[in-house]
């Protein structure tokens, strides 16, 4: 876990700086909202998926790139994945660091967090070509917070609408024994894929920068399906947004 020995005092008080510091960073202008939506849902996506652009320098960024680079450059890309999910991509869990880039994590910790994060961080390396497509984590492998930093390219995340409840963690626990057998199976996938339309919905493009991180939690996290859009369909406020090859760094709580 990147976690270092400090009292909890001094953690405390190295969480409310970073998370202040974070706050200040942090752009409104970066989110487009689509559709109708529901004052207090707004209010309550703002709140839970923010973007904080610029949270890492140049010379992390080459630093994290520096230290993935050697194991990924030699898997190649998939464009079919067990779940169908993600195409064009390629992907690793890391456990140890080098230490300026433990720093770089227990930021996000300090940040994106209140406890641990899960000991193994996902490094997610999507080809300029690939996509990943709508989809809601599974609740059995992650928590109610997942966070990343983007290397090498802007992209656009798209946020959809979808099933309020079905998604919850321990939402399966809470339905009836042939609708929580099949919930059950069902969560065995690491990404569901839910159908989701824009028409008669509510939505959000979000530009996430070159070094900047993202912040996914709570509703955001579980009512609805996040996706990387494909170079014919990223735009932003009528920008296109070209994506070249792009690497993030994700870290998860616990479930």
């Amino acid at each position: 876990m990147v976690i270092f020995n400090r009292s909890a005092a001094i953690g405390q008080i190295l969480r409310r700086c970073h998370r202040a510091v974070a706050a200040k960073k942090s752009a409104s202008h970066l989110t487009c909202f689509h559709g109708l939506w529901p004052a207090a849902e707004q209010r309550d996506f703002e709140q839970h998926m923010r973007i904080i652009p610029d949270f890492i320098s140049e010379e992390e960024e080459k630093q994290l790139h520096e230290e993935v680079e050697p194991y990924m450059s030699r898997l190649r890309y998939e464009f079919d994945h067990w779940d169908d999910a993600i195409h064009g991509f390629r992907e690793t869990e890391r456990k140890k660091w080098y230490p300026t880039n433990r720093d770089v994590l227990e930021r996000v910790r300090q940040v994106a967090f209140d406890g641990v994060i899960m000991p193994y961080v996902h490094v997610l390396d999507l080809a300029a070509d690939g996509v990943i497509k709508p989809h809601v984590d599974s609740t059995r492998y992650c928590g109610n917070t997942i966070s990343g930093i983007s290397l090498l390219s802007d992209s656009v995340m798209r946020l959809v609408r979808t099933d309020a409840e079905k998604y919850q963690q321990g939402s399966t626990n809470n339905v009836g024994n042939e609708a929580n057998v099949n919930a059950e199976a069902d969560d065995a996938s690491y990404r569901h894929q839910p159908e989701t339309k824009l028409e008669n919905n509510f939505y959000a493009d979000l530009l996430l920068p070159r070094r900047s991180l993202y912040i996914m939690s709570h509703t955001a996290r579980y009512n609805f399906t996040h996706e990387i859009l494909a170079n014919e369909l990223s735009l932003f406020s009528g920008k296109p947004i070209k994506k070249t090859r792009r690497i993030s760094i994700i870290c998860r709580n616990e479930p």
